[in-house]
């Protein structure tokens, strides 16, 4: 990937909120769920409960797929990206800081939930990591699609 679609990509996942993942269940179903992301670089942080089902999934198969768009009303205007990569649950106690950190800049009102450092038990920090993307950008075309290789 270049840098010119390097930007792209980057401007995509800085400006959108939530995603969808796809992990594979264990009984060989995909399933799919919409989860608030943070990204550092091309590398996406998800959090979730330590119970997960997601979570689960990602332990028994590590390849996931995921989408980030927005609910357009106006084709021409849809952008968006699908990804293909592996999933991890984050160990490193540095990394997971530093996600959320991430998470409660993009989010503040997940103190909320009480300060970060005591969700920290009841978390886990899933890092996704792209193999293959396709960036969707309708304003060039109906259905325009680049496929890029990380």
């Amino acid at each position: 990937m270049d840098d010119v679609a390097r930007q792209r990509v980057l401007e995509v996942m800085n400006t959108h909120n939530i995603c969808t993942i796809a992990t594979v269940r264990e009984d060989g179903y995909p399933q799919a769920t919409t989860v608030a992301y943070v990204n550092d670089g091309l590398t996406i942080y998800l959090c979730c409960d330590v119970h997960a089902q997601k979570l689960r999934n990602i332990r028994l198969n590590n390849k996931v797929s995921l989408a980030i768009d927005h609910d357009y009303t106006d084709w021409h205007e849809i952008r968006g990206l699908s990804l293909g990569g592996t999933a991890e649950e984050v160990q490193d106690p540095d990394e997971i800081e530093q996600a959320l950190d991430l998470m409660q800049t993009k989010f503040p009102q997940i103190t909320d939930m009480g300060p970060v450092e005591s969700m920290a038990s009841e978390l886990a920090v899933i890092k996704v990591t792209p193999q293959v993307i396709s960036l969707l950008d309708y304003r060039q075309g109906f259905g325009y699609t680049e496929y890029l290789e990380v």
